[in-house]
């Protein structure tokens, strides 16, 4: 499942050259895609994806007033299209939650590795 999470992390990264923020989108996209590289070489300190994660919640949080109670969910799939500010940012929200999320499951599964060795 990490591999997959790391392709998505890096397609993540190639799609936002076009973005109006680029630098920072690639950013946390690619400190994602780093921690899975660590994870799979054993060498990810379970510190790297907690801050990542954090970062990443906090975030969504940040972006979630502008979303929460203004769009649909069948709006943010009607079309790949920027349609509206709200719209762009529940996209935003979902995949800073979707990084929060594998975050949590790497910073778990990092400490559970360590206590075993």
């Amino acid at each position: 499942m990490n591999y997959l999470m790391l392709a998505v992390f890096l397609f993540c990264v190639a799609v936002q050259y076009n973005d109006p923020d680029p630098v920072r989108w690639m950013a946390i996209y690619g400190l994602a895609a780093i921690a899975c590289v660590l994870y799979l070489t054993r060498r990810l300190h379970r510190a790297i994806p907690a801050a990542i994660g954090a970062a990443s919640l906090i975030w969504a949080c940040l972006l979630a007033p502008g979303v929460i109670g203004q769009v649909s969910v069948a709006e943010v799939f009607e079309s790949m299209q920027m349609k509206t500010v709200a719209v762009e940012e529940a996209r935003e929200m979902g995949g800073l939650f979707i990084v929060a999320v594998w975050m949590a499951v790497l910073t778990l599964t990092s400490s559970q590795e360590r206590s075993l060795r």
